[in-house]
C-alpha cells in the first residue's frame, strides 16, 4: 500500500512491485478503527462510578456528578481524545447532552458524528425539549463550527423519551443519522411489558411523576422501533437485553399509533453497537452476540464512557469479545470495528478500508497467535 504524507492511498500494489525502501511490519496491519458510540463530555468522570451495581445506580450515579468546573471537564476531554487517536481510533459517534466537546472538535484532530440527546419521559415537556435539543443542534453547527451533517438530535433511550418526543424526533426531516441506547437492561423490557421496573425508582429519585405511563405490553425494542421512517439509518446501542423475540419483530413491526400507513417502516438500516466492556462495568453482562450474527445483523464497535470503562480502546473491546466468544474470527471482528463502523457513522468514503483516495488511518495490531488477539496484543497507530 503506497500512501501521501497525510495519510491518503494513492495505490495498493503487490510486494513484487513495490521496488526499494518497503517497510516490513509483524502483526495485522488495519483500517483506522470506528468508535461508534462514545460520550467524550463524560471522561473527567472515570473512576467515579461503582462497578457492577446496574443501570438504574449507574444513572443516578452519573447525574449526581456530572457538575465538574469547566477546566477538569475540557482537559479530560482533550485526554480522552488523545487516548482514542494512541488507540487507533479515526472516527467516532459522540453522545452530546452539553456543548463542552465543541472545542475539541473544532481541532480537528478526529472525526465526529455529535448526537444531540433529547432526554423527556413526560409528555407534556416533549415540545420544550426538543426545543432545547434544537437550541444545542445550532450551537455544534452555527458559527462556524462543525458541518451540519456531522451532527443529528437522536432519543436517549426508549424509558426516558415520550412517544411525543419519539416522533419529534423522528420526523426532524434534516437528521437520517439516529442512535439510542437499547435493551441495556431486562428491566427496561419488564417497564414496558408490565409497567413496574427497577425505572420506577429511577424516577422517584429524580422526582418525576410517571403515573400517566401505560405500558404497551411489548418488549422496548418492538414498542419504539416503529417511529423511526424507512430512510433513517439507526445504531441500537448496548442490546445486553436483545432476545431472539426482538429479532422477530424487527422485520414484522406495524407504524406507531397516529403514524400513516404510508410511514410503515421497512426492516430498518439498523446498527447493533458493542460495548461490552461498558457492559460488564455496569451490570457484569454480554450481549448475546451469536444471536446477532445468527441473524445477520450489522455490527459495529463502541467504548462508551470513561466513566464506564477504564480506557477507550476498540481494540479491548474486540479482546474482550474474543475472549467471551472465542468462535468468533478475529477478521470478522476487524470488520465490525472499521468497515461496518465507517458505514454506520457514514463515512465510507474516506473511513473503514484500504482504498484508493480513502484515509483510513493505519493500525499495527502485535501479539497476535495464530491469528487470534491476545491479553498482549496492542494497537499502534502507523498514520
Amino acid at each position: 500500500m503506497v500512501t501521501d504524507e497525510a495519510g491518503i492511498v494513492e495505490d495498493i500494489i503487490p510486494f513484487t512491485e513495490a521496488g526499494e525502501g518497503v517497510e516490513k511490519l509483524t502483526g495485522i496491519l488495519s483500517p483506522g478503527f470506528i468508535n461508534c458510540h462514545c460520550h467524550l463530555e463524560l471522561s473527567h468522570m472515570q473512576g467515579l462510578v461503582p462497578e457492577k451495581k446496574g443501570l438504574v445506580d449507574f444513572l443516578l450515579s452519573v447525574i449526581k456528578q456530572r457538575n465538574f468546573s469547566q477546566d477538569i471537564i475540557r482537559q479530560a476531554i482533550q485526554d480522552a481524545e488523545r487516548q482514542m487517536l494512541k488507540n487507533g481510533i479515526v472516527a467516532v459517534g459522540d453522545i452530546c447532552n452539553t456543548n463542552d466537546t465543541i472545542p475539541q472538535k473544532n481541532k480537528g484532530n478526529l472525526y465526529y458524528h455529535s448526537f444531540i440527546e433529547t432526554i423527556g419521559f413526560p409528555e407534556t415537556i416533549a415540545a420544550q425539549r426538543f426545543k432545547s435539543s434544537q437550541e444545542m443542534y445550532n450551537q455544534f453547527t452555527g458559527q462556524g463550527t462543525l458541518p451540519a451533517n456531522s451532527c443529528s438530535i437522536v432519543p436517549h433511550a426508549p424509558y426516558s423519551v415520550s412517544n411525543k418526543l419519539f416522533e419529534l424526533i423522528a420526523n426532524n426531516p434534516d437528521h437520517k443519522l439516529l442512535t439510542i441506547h437499547n435493551q441495556e437492561s431486562e428491566e427496561e423490557n419488564i417497564f414496558f411489558e408490565t409497567g413496574k421496573s427497577d425505572f420506577q425508582r429511577l424516577y422517584r429519585s429524580l422526582g418525576v411523576d410517571i403515573s400517566f405511563f401505560k405500558p404497551s405490553g411489548k418488549r422496548s425494542l418492538e414498542t419504539y422501533l416503529p417511529y423511526f421512517n424507512p430512510n433513517q439509518s439507526l445504531i441500537l446501542v448496548h442490546n445486553v437485553s436483545t432476545n431472539e423475540e426482538d429479532m422477530k419483530s424487527i422485520g414484522s413491526r406495524q407504524p406507531a399509533a397516529g403514524r400513516i400507513a404510508s410511514l410503515k417502516p421497512e426492516p430498518a438500516n439498523l446498527f447493533f453497537c458493542l460495548c461490552p466492556n461498558a457492559n460488564k462495568y455496569i451490570s457484569d453482562q454480554l450481549p448475546d452476540i451469536d444471536l446477532f450474527m445468527k441473524h445477520n445483523c450489522k455490527i459495529v464497535i463502541g467504548t462508551d464512557s470513561l466513566a464506564s470503562n477504564y480506557q477507550l480502546s476498540i481494540l479491548e473491546e474486540l479482546k474482550t469479545i474474543q475472549k467471551n466468544f472465542p468462535g468468533i474470527d478475529t477478521g470478522i471482528l476487524l470488520q465490525w470495528a472499521t468497515s461496518n463502523g465507517s458505514d454506520a457513522l457514514q463515512v465510507t468514503t474516506t473511513k473503514g478500508s484500504f482504498a484508493k483516495r480513502k484515509q483510513p488511518g493505519i493500525v499495527l495490531i502485535n501479539n497476535i497467535e495464530n491469528g487470534r488477539l491476545t491479553a498482549k496484543s496492542m494497537a499502534e497507530r502507523i498514520l
